[in-house]
């Protein structure tokens, strides 16, 4: 998603500025161009040899560098986006100040990109009314300031001061200024994760799922601008973006129910829930003892939600079920297409060389009514990417 996206970051002087190298080397495995800036008593804490090799670029610091004056206003119109992190409480009374007595400052009063700063400093300088003051004062100015996180600090005190984990600040540069809009005005409804049919209080009916196919997904229609719905069963994991509007269901009854609410909002239908064939009618109330050499449990049909909304889909809508198949598995997967009135059938082939289970990786093939594509293995945020670049290709 920062394929191309020129990214100008700034370390000041924190304690936490090393976390920033893993910062930079995470943003440049996922495309982006770094540009780093570091304040004087930055130097302190981050080595600019690493910086520089990490970024693939000279680090800034001073105005003249080997008599040579360092342009901070061409450095400030290159950024698509400007990161200032950490952001120490020093710097944010000099944003907010104008106070330009740094390279830093001068390249952000030059700077027309969108600003995001994540401050960290000790809680009690975080929650001092001066630093509130200058924080209401940059956030009224346009600036993007996202609190610390909450833990053990520097000083040794726990409270709220801490830069947050690197993962969680690229996701929400993702979310709030890397989001495309190509699918924007779009419902999509995702399903993902098992359902549990309960057999007593203690036992349940399942399928395996880990739910990561489903959730990438999700986040791979949200950063195209959807506005996407996921109907998820029991699973360990959790969304990235916020944005994401889960609905957490737990039978196969009540994924149906939370279906149904989008029967006639959706634009595209993607189910991946690994859904309960049966449940059982009769649940008891107490644990089953164990007596006998045999135990009989009654079991009827699920409610089949993809045959459901491909009976009743509008021509606008397009609907993709996912096929799990261990023999004649393109023949299955043709005939759940047509049968099911699906648009696309992703399928999966279980097999020694394909174990998909809680797995990040997989080899699926796409099947239209027109056209088989097979793909060899992909990450399952890979596989996401391609389904939703195979819609936006034939359906939008």
């Amino acid at each position: 998603m920062f394929l191309d996206k020129k990214i100008l970051v700034g370390i000041t002087g924190s304690i936490s500025a090393y976390k920033m190298y893993h910062f930079i080397r995470l943003l440049k495995q996922r495309g982006a161009s770094i540009k780093v800036i570091i304040t004087p008593t930055a130097k302190s804490f981050v080595s600019t040899t690493i910086l520089s090799t990490f970024s693939e670029h000279k680090v800034y610091c001073e105005f003249v560098e080997d008599d040579l004056w360092q342009n901070h206003v061409h450095l400030g119109r290159w950024a698509d986006l400007f990161v200032i992190a950490p952001s120490s409480c020093t710097t944010i009374a000099k944003l907010t100040n104008g106070l330009a007595d740094n390279f830093l400052i001068a390249t952000y009063l030059s700077c027309p990109a969108p600003i995001v700063i994540f401050p960290a400093m000790d809680e009690d300088m975080w929650l001092h009314p001066s630093t509130q003051h200058n924080i209401s004062t940059l956030k009224q100015r346009g600036n993007t300031v996202v609190e610390p996180s909450t833990g053990l600090l520097a000083s040794g005190i726990s409270g709220k001061g801490r830069l947050p984990e690197i993962e969680e600040m690229i996701t929400y540069i993702e979310s709030n200024f890397i989001r495309q809009s190509t699918l924007s005005g779009k419902t999509v409804l995702v399903t993902a994760g098992p359902t549990e049919e309960s057999i007593d209080p203690v036992r349940v009916i399942t399928n395996r799922s880990s739910g990561k196919m489903g959730y990438a997904i999700a986040e791979s229609f949200y950063m195209l601008g959807a506005d996407v719905h996921l109907v998820s069963g029991p699973v360990a994991i959790k969304t990235k973006y916020d944005g994401i509007h889960l609905i957490q269901v737990k039978t196969a009854n009540e994924m149906y129910a939370a279906c149904q609410e989008f029967q006639e909002r959706y634009d595209y239908a993607v189910f991946t829930a690994a859904v309960a064939d049966y449940t059982i009618p009769n649940i008891n109330n107490q644990k089953i003892k164990k007596s006998g050499d045999t135990l009989q449990i009654n079991l009827v049909k699920t409610k089949d939600i993809l045959g459901s909304f491909g009976l009743n889909k509008l021509p606008h809508q397009k609907i993709i079920g996912f096929a799990l198949e261990t023999d004649h598995e393109v023949d299955n997967a043709i005939e759940k297409l047509n049968k099911k009135n699906a648009d696309l059938i992703v399928l999966n082939q279980l097999n020694d060389s394909n174990i998909c289970f809680n797995q990040n990786d997989m080899k699926v093939s796409l099947i239209s009514k027109d056209q088989i594509e097979a793909f060899d293995t992909l990450s399952k945020s890979d596989i996401a990417s391609r389904l939703t670049s195979f819609i936006i290709k034939n359906w939008l």
